[in-house]
């Protein structure tokens, strides 16, 4: 090397500051400190090392040509490259092959040649570039960089990748800001982690936080079976919590959810949608739906809000309500709540202020639900329909239980009592038990009359929803009105007071038999009765407290002044419950 090419040649100062800057598009910033101390640092680029150093002014006026293991170092930072150009009176500079810079720090930036212009700050890097920093690795093939814009770019045929820890995410083009550390992907973007992998037009992804973006039409797949569909998303790969807004699907082995804005993480288990949204569990065969919903897979605890509706195909019933906490083996709601049962022929519904249902034996053959319903129930099916103020069904021995003044109706018979417990068949009422102040009335087709009876314990059996067979026990008085048998018109009013009696009634709904302990009564014949004989002591009908049909069930009646019941003590006293989540 000639004396003169053993000099140190100073460099315009922004030939390697543009490199620096470059790697600050990935996250890379200079302390605050440094930043106030610039102007007193050497800002010079000085020429460490080259095999040659000549000018050729007729074929490159004014530009430096040094060959041959050149190295540059600049503040913390050297470069290395085989040749380069440059013109100091233009600010520009020129590196050819194995272009290699190294900043203290651990990071590197090589590439097959690179370009800068310090007047319009604009860097450029060409073929096989690579850019990286501890954590963080750029693959491309050609990158753009902006001092002044603070704005970088990569594009070309093959596109680029970007490493970040356990982060890869290869697209087409790629663009990096300073400021916000966001880097933005377009054209078939592939973003991988360990646990997922993204598909999408357009993904803006942090470095810093992690966080990612996609928009368009995106596919996420999960490491364990799951498949999101939505058009926007994010996804915080540090905590794997996932938000999706717009209309969003997210498919894994055990359940769907779907919805206008959905919340998932796979490591909590939890999960939140809001505005349309549906989660369908495909182990138990259930499907929640309603406004807002929560859900948590592991503790299997959720919880609804706005038009909830809960259906259990496998156990055939469903629960719905405006607020709704759930757990695999329990369920409150409240807020006009309803349960249909249609787990028989005919439906069940049942409404109330709030509604309790909890499983027993859960996830076995033995498996039953028992729902509790409280305050102002209402009950209907078609062959039986009751009010009450707390009711218990029990799917086990398909058995509902009534409390508090309740009232049932089966046809044209209506039964009364402290408590009432009726057992169903597939369509039908099987038997019925009334405890306490007992009343059982039947009108007439005449309209007018009714056949009464009144006991302390009464026992009523049904075939096909019709009255066989009725066992009263303590206390017993009837009014019975007999038929007669060619033009069924009433003959009398038979009154009979007992201990026990078993009466027998035919299909016809016609007296076949009756027995009775020691027994004393009167008969009346139609023209002879006296009005205070026609009606028991304790009568009362309620028909307009009736419910009417599915509908009506919603309707609330109360009972008319004056024609209260006598409360007495509870022979069968209604459960105690505590309305919370276990």
């Amino acid at each position: 090397m000639t004396n003169h090419s053993r000099h140190r040649f100073i460099f315009g100062h922004r030939v390697i500051g543009g490199l620096i800057l470059c790697l600050f598009a990935f996250g890379i910033s200079m302390p605050a400190e440094a930043q106030k101390r610039k102007k007193k640092v050497d800002e010079k680029v000085y020429l460490d090392h080259a095999d040659e150093l000549r000018y050729d002014e007729f074929k490159m006026p004014g530009v430096q040509i040094v060959k041959g293991k050149v190295r540059f170092h600049y503040q913390d930072t050297k470069l290395d490259c085989d040749s380069a150009y440059f013109n100091q009176s233009q600010n520009t500079f020129e590196a050819f092959g194995h272009v290699v810079m190294r900043k203290q720090g651990g990071i590197t930036l090589t590439c097959d040649r690179a370009k800068y212009d310090s007047n319009t700050e604009y860097f450029q890097a060409r073929k096989n570039v690579v850019l990286k920093q501890p954590g963080r690795s750029l693959y491309c093939d050609s990158l753009d960089y902006n001092k002044g814009t603070e704005y970088a770019n990569y594009f070309g045929e093959k596109g680029g990748r970007l490493v970040t820890g356990k982060n890869t995410v290869v697209s087409k083009r790629g663009e990096y800001y300073l400021n916000t550390h966001d880097a933005h992907f377009y054209d078939d973007v592939v973003m991988t982690s360990p646990k997922y992998k993204i598909e999408t037009p357009t993904l803006v992804y942090n470095t810093e936080t992690e966080i990612a973006h996609v928009s368009g039409s995106s596919v996420i797949t999960g490491k364990k079976g799951e498949v999101i569909h939505t058009n926007d998303g994010y996804y915080n790969s540090k905590t794997d919590n996932m938000e999706l807004t717009g209309w969003s699907t997210v498919n894994t082995k055990e359940r769907d959810i779907e919805g206008d804005h959905i919340k998932y993480n796979n490591v909590t288990g939890e999960s939140e949608g809001n505005g349309r949204v549906k989660i369908v569990d495909k182990v138990k065969d259930r499907t929640i739906t309603g406004d807002h919903i929560v859900y948590n897979e592991k503790s299997r605890k959720g919880n609804g809000e706005g038009n909830v509706l809960f259906v259990d195909r496998k156990n055939k019933n469903s629960l719905k309500a405006e607020y709704f906490d759930y757990t695999d083996s329990l369920a409150i709601a409240y807020g006009k709540p309803v349960v249909k049962d249609y787990s028989q022929k005919d439906t069940l519904y049942m409404h109330s202020d709030t509604i309790r249902m909890r499983s027993y034996f859960v996830d076995t053959d033995s498996m039953y639900r028992k729902v509790y319903a409280y305050h102002n129930v209402r009950v209907y099916r078609k062959d039986i329909q009751a009010v009450c103020g707390l009711a218990v069904g029990n799917s086990k021995d398909s058995c509902l239980t009534m409390y508090l003044d309740p009232i049932v109706w089966s046809g044209e018979r209506q039964l009364l009592g402290d408590s009432i417990k009726a057992y169903m068949n597939d369509s039908t009422v099987r038997e019925a038990f009334v405890f306490g102040r007992c009343l059982s009335v039947e009108k007439i087709r005449d309209g007018e009359h009714y056949n009464q009876i009144a006991s302390k314990f009464m026992h009523a059996f049904f075939t096909e929803g019709k009255l066989r067979r009725s066992d009263a026990i303590g206390s017993v008085m009837t009014i019975y009105y007999p038929e007669d048998d060619k033009d069924s018109t009433l003959i009398g009013l038979n009154y009979l007071e007992t201990d026990t009696m078993r009466m027998f009634v035919s299909p016809m709904r016609k007296m076949e038999k009756i027995w009775a302990s020691k027994s004393k009564g009167t008969t009346y014949p139609m023209t002879q009765i006296p009005a205070d004989k026609k009606k028991l002591p304790n009568f009362a009908w309620f028909d307009y407290m009736r419910p009417l049909d599915p509908d009506d069930i919603y309707r609330i009646v109360t009972k008319k002044d004056g024609v209260a019941l006598k409360r007495e003590r509870a022979i069968m006293p209604p459960p105690r419950q505590k309305i919370h989540m276990e």
